[in-house]
């Protein structure tokens, strides 16, 4: 009896599609594709903007999909692909647009306590912002995010440092009204 694809491992139908199964890659997209999209936005990335740097790197995963070999796992292999794509083009577009300073953005707090990762992330500064997204939703290595960034490995793990006690100071309970808070992720 031949088995589902909704069955089948990661790794499974990876190799399937390394061998031109458009089938078995499209179930890894399916499956991967909204955690690719929320780390791109988590990243900075506009949601129209998520999507095309998505798809663009699906395409290049199932172009490159021989090359991986299980030993982490398919959304995180995907994920790196994106990531570094996204900081292709942030590059790429920094070049061509003036960068204008934003002011720092309030944390939302809604009536019930909750507060928003994704609101906290917008207080840091871009690189910060990056740097944590890349270690913590991407799960890339600090030398990694160094490489792709094209930035000393001492300032790549200062930003993650800085990032994260920033993450921290904003998400605590006294930084919310009433001292309540919980994390939604």
């Amino acid at each position: 009896m031949k088995q589902s694809l909704r069955e089948m491992h990661d790794v499974e139908l990876a190799a399937q599609a390394a061998a031109g199964g458009r089938r078995e890659y499209g179930e890894l997209v399916r499956r991967h594709g909204s955690a690719v999209r929320g780390l791109l936005r988590r990243m900075g990335a506009a949601p129209s903007l998520a999507d095309d740097v998505a798809q663009d790197a699906f395409l290049q995963g199932f172009q490159r999909c021989a090359e991986f070999r299980g030993q982490g796992t398919f959304a995180g292999w995907i994920k790196k692909i994106a990531a570094r794509l996204y900081l292709k083009r942030v590059a790429r577009e920094a070049r061509y647009v003036e960068e204008v300073e934003t002011d720092d953005a309030q944390i939302s707090v809604d009536t019930a306590g909750l507060m928003d990762l994704d609101e906290a992330l917008k207080t840091l500064n871009e690189t910060e912002r990056v740097c944590v997204t890349l270690c913590h939703g991407a799960g890339m290595a600090h030398p990694e995010i160094a490489a792709a960034m094209n930035l000393p490995l001492g300032t790549v793990k200062s930003h993650v440092k800085r990032g994260l006690d920033k993450l921290r100071a904003r998400l605590s309970p006294a930084q919310t009204s009433g001292g309540r808070s919980t994390y939604v992720g």
